[in-house]
């Protein structure tokens, strides 16, 4: 008559300034059988908690978070007709119900296809009755228990990285490509989300060239900047692009813009802040609405570098049920660069106190920069460089900024090859996998 080990019993330990405390869960019809505990204890180095069942009903009922690995006898019956099956079947029955602890199989000598076998199904390893004593077995669970947490890591990374690359993926095709073909004005742009590992937040932007030959440019953003203000943040991006191709401009497109917003908000305290521009075909004028956003800056030749007025400005989309946002007709000269942004560029704290760089500082920063020869895609990764040293480290909210440039010279030779090209004006490719778009977005291959 087989003499039962009791369910639960604690063994103390020998010695060991390296030993740490095991759980182990046996599971066979004779668990007293199989070893010695105090051999086992001796053998560890560790204080030893066994717990017994003699079949699978007792064995879930024995299994807790704190089991650190569990001995099957693959002998144990499952009610399955042939040995082979039965073993196995027992086992998948253990591994669907401890799927994050470490399983030994025991068998016999004479099975060793069926514990390969039991290995090949999911076990970490698998041990021989006969040949079972304390020392084997204590190697064989620390094994099987590291291997297993290796396991576990490492479809944990797959799962993260296979998630990563499904995020990247949607976010890389959320992110605008200006529409500009036939247009004379240079784009460049630079994204930088608060967020950690990710490509999108709530800050957005989009630029496109309708029919006429106006060029029409938006930068938002919306309150924080988690994923769910990224989504509405790509919806309001859209929504702005197809009512701009629809026809819509100014307060019209920004009224309907709010609609959008109040339906697809979360809360009525989510709220986004909008700066529209609208660049005549001639490039020389533009119409401007602000909707609780900063104003832009306009650099023209042979001047210092300045906001353009905000006085008319409206408030943010989504504040006020029945808000109006005048547009502002601005000249803008020949030659000129216009760089739009969101408060992530100017809300930095300059040093270790509270002063932040503001609209003041940000204007005297691109100044210098200006003086110094900067242009374009080069002016932009200085600005937001210089802003991050600012703050002394990586900025906490999302930063976009848009640059649109224009130079007579340049718009004379386009006009002139349009003019030789019956009407076809030059036009910006879009980037090949791997390239740098015209916004200055990587775009790496899906």
């Amino acid at each position: 008559m087989p003499v039962p080990v009791p369910q639960q019993r604690a063994v103390p330990a020998a010695e060991a300034s390296n030993g740490t405390d095991l759980t182990l869960l046996v599971i066979e019809d004779d668990p007293a059988g199989t070893f010695s505990v105090p051999e086992l204890s001796a053998a560890t180095g560790a204080r030893v908690r066994i717990r017994a069942a003699r079949n699978l009903t007792e064995a879930g009922r024995l299994l807790t978070d704190d089991v650190d690995c569990i001995l099957l006898d693959l002998a144990l019956p499952s009610g399955d007709r042939s040995a082979e099956a039965d073993g196995l079947a027992t086992l998948q029955h253990v591994l669907r119900i401890a799927p994050r602890h470490a399983v030994l199989a025991l068998t016999a000598e004479d099975d060793a296809e069926l514990a390969a076998e039991a290995v090949r199904v999911g076990a970490q390893d698998y041990l021989f009755r006969g040949e079972l004593d304390g020392r084997l077995l204590s190697r064989a669970i620390r094994y099987a228990v590291e291997r297993k947490r290796a396991d576990v890591t490492q479809h944990k990374l797959t799962e993260s990285r296979l998630r990563a690359q499904e995020n990247a993926r949607l976010e890389r095709g959320l992110l605008p490509t200006p529409l500009l073909d036939g247009s004379d004005l240079r784009f460049a742009a630079r994204y930088r989300p608060g967020r950690s590992r990710a490509l999108l937040g709530g800050d957005f932007y989009d630029t496109v060239r309708t029919p006429d030959g106006t060029v029409h440019a938006m930068i938002g953003d919306v309150c924080g900047h988690g994923p769910d203000e990224a989504a509405l943040g790509v919806e309001l991006r859209i929504a702005w692009r197809a009512l701009t191709l629809a026809g819509l401009c100014g307060d019209e497109l920004l009224s309907t813009l709010q609609q959008v917003l109040e339906h697809e908000r979360e809360s009525e305290e989510i709220f986004a802040t909008l700066c529209t521009v609208d660049i005549a075909p001639d490039g020389r004028r533009a119409g401007l609405c602000l909707a609780g956003h900063p104003a832009p800056l306009i650099a023209r030749q042979g001047r210092a570098a300045h906001l353009l007025p905000y006085e008319d400005g409206g408030p943010a989309l989504g504040l006020l049920p029945r808000a109006r946002w005048p547009r502002r007709q601005v000249e803008l000269g020949g030659s000129w660069s216009l760089m739009m942004y969101t408060d992530g560029l100017i809300e930095g704290r300059v040093g270790n106190g509270t002063q932040r760089l503001g609209q003041d500082g940000m204007v005297a920063m691109i100044n210098s920069q200006l003086a110094e020869g900067l242009a374009g895609e080069d002016l932009l990764d200085a600005a937001v460089t210089h802003v991050r040293e600012l703050n002394g480290g990586e900025l906490t909210d999302d930063v976009a900024v848009l640059l649109l440039d224009r130079d007579q010279d340049t718009a004379r030779d386009t006009a002139r090859h349009r003019a030789q090209n019956g009407g076809r004006g030059r036009s910006i490719p879009r980037p090949r996998p791997g390239q740098v778009s015209p916004a200055g977005v990587q775009r790496p291959p899906l």
